[in-house]
């Protein structure tokens, strides 16, 4: 059983020709709303990946709510320890320029309420050789908690590093397995991405945890105490990036959990990763398990 303690949120996104400045109005041309939120995206991945899922969270009592959980519940993901709270859906409000750059506000609603206490309902019966989930669009005192229960369960923890917060190193530290991509990781270790074979030895040595650094079209490395790995990216041609992070993560979960060794669920990952860029939006994107068998093996 994979469990992924994260958000939920609904994404609603406007295309404009130019992203406006501070106090200008841009007319725009499209709108459209997908599931999103990064606990969720990563829930749907692993399902994808064939792993039974579980996913902790909470959402409103609105109408985004049936909206955001739609692919999830479709997906065939657990969703019994889902909490409804007396607030608003989590909303991201994307806005997206003719070059693709974009911005983002995160309103977090529902996100905002979950607690240690949901850990603790949610985790409750994890055993030896479960696999959680944790990033950080919930409460960071929810996220460590959870962290906390998977190593007193004996379950193998992944804590995805995004979004890169202050007290992310502490959080990091509890982890059986990080994932940054490489910004997050210079963050992280405090060294500049030109020293990333260095930092990310440093960091094995000083917290004996593994380490995996995500680096977008040239694939992923990392880091254990028992040596390092280095998996290339599927070569694409990106259409959208949104969620690939996401996808890497809940794919490698799914394998690890699957008995897979780190190398052969590193190679899953990053193929997954790389195929969910070539449509647009998260959870849409996100590649089924015959997509990857079929460049990477079963």
């Amino acid at each position: 059983m994979i469990t992924v303690f994260g958000s939920t949120n609904l994404d609603q996104i406007g295309t404009v020709p130019r992203l406006p400045k501070p106090g200008e109005t841009v007319a725009g041309g499209t709108f459209s709303m997908a599931a999103g939120g990064k606990g969720a995206n990563q829930a749907l991945a692993a399902r994808r990946a064939g792993a039974d899922v579980r996913h902790v969270s909470a959402v409103g009592e609105d109408a985004f709510a049936p909206l955001a959980l739609d692919l999830l519940e479709k997906g065939g993901v657990d969703l019994s320890h889902l909490r409804k709270a007396d607030t608003a859906t989590g909303i991201a409000m994307i806005f997206v320029d003719a070059e693709g750059e974009n911005v983002i506000a995160i309103l977090p609603g529902a996100n905002g309420t979950v607690s240690a206490a949901d850990a603790e309902r949610g985790l409750s019966d994890l055993k030896a050789g479960d696999v959680v989930l944790v990033q950080q669009e919930v409460p960071q005192a929810a996220s460590r908690r959870a962290l906390e229960i998977a190593r007193q369960k004996g379950a193998t923890s992944l804590f995805n590093t995004a979004p890169f917060l202050d007290d992310t190193p502490e959080l990091a530290a509890l982890a059986d397995i990080v994932v940054a991509n490489e910004t997050e990781f210079a963050l992280l270790s405090g060294r500049p991405i030109e020293e990333l074979d260095a930092a990310m030895s440093e960091w094995v040595e000083r917290t004996g945890t593994t380490i995996v650094v995500t680096l977008g079209p040239e694939g992923a490395r990392a880091r254990t105490p028992d040596g390092a790995i280095a998996v290339p990216a599927y070569k694409v041609t990106p259409v959208d990036t949104v969620g690939a992070g996401d996808t890497f993560c809940g794919y490698l979960g799914a394998a690890l959990e699957a008995g897979h060794d780190l190398e052969t669920a590193l190679r899953r990952a990053a193929v997954a990763g790389s195929l969910a860029c070539l449509k647009s939006g998260a959870q849409p994107a996100i590649p089924m398990k015959a997509d990857v068998d079929a460049i990477a093996g079963a």
